[in-house]
């Protein structure tokens, strides 16, 4: 379980980085979003790869940081049943859907979206917008991202799987979001 519990942590510490990766590209975004405004509205002047930027920040935001939204217990969740259960059968709960549902899940999408990103990749796909950029960089994230929310998902199973053992407690503590 140690060893175990240590490529937990490595694979942890790759998504809390991606995931201040994703953060700092929100910022991003926001910055070239005012800007590209700024200067098309004041100076008549602006750019679809501008634009094209923004949207291809935003796909990496998700797709980086949904692993660390993971990691971090934020992630949506049905918790009409979640929060009726004790401690124990949360862990369960989160064991046995990760295993079952996010794993799987994760691995068809990349899988399927190989195609697509190879496709993109070997005719050097460009946007059709006038000054576009190309577009299988930001194809290549599916993949990626969805790679690592199942690497995630590992890491998840294996924190759950030391708590129901009683080998270490992870804190698995939900809030639920003020409606």
């Amino acid at each position: 379980m140690k060893r175990l519990l240590d490529l937990s942590l490595l694979i942890d510490a790759v998504n809390r980085r991606l995931g201040t990766l994703a953060n700092w590209g929100i910022l991003l975004a926001c910055v070239i979003s005012a800007a590209n405004a700024m200067s098309r509205y004041a100076f008549d002047l602006s750019s679809n790869a501008w634009l094209e930027i923004q949207w291809y920040l935003f796909a990496g935001v998700v797709m980086l940081g949904a692993s660390y939204t993971l990691q971090r217990n934020e992630h949506v969740r049905v918790d009409i049943v979640y929060s009726q259960l004790s401690e124990r059968g949360r862990e369960w709960l989160d064991l046995l859907g990760t295993a079952f549902f996010l794993i799987p899940s994760c691995l068809l999408i990349g899988y399927l979206s190989w195609p697509f990103v190879y496709e993109s990749w070997h005719i050097q796909e460009i946007s059709g917008n006038a000054g576009g950029l190309i577009r299988w960089p930001v194809k290549v994230l599916m993949p990626i991202g969805f790679a690592l929310l199942a690497l995630q998902g590992v890491s998840e199973i294996i924190k759950r799987a030391a708590g129901l053992m009683g080998y270490r407690r992870f804190d698995s503590h939900y809030e639920r979001p003020v409606q």
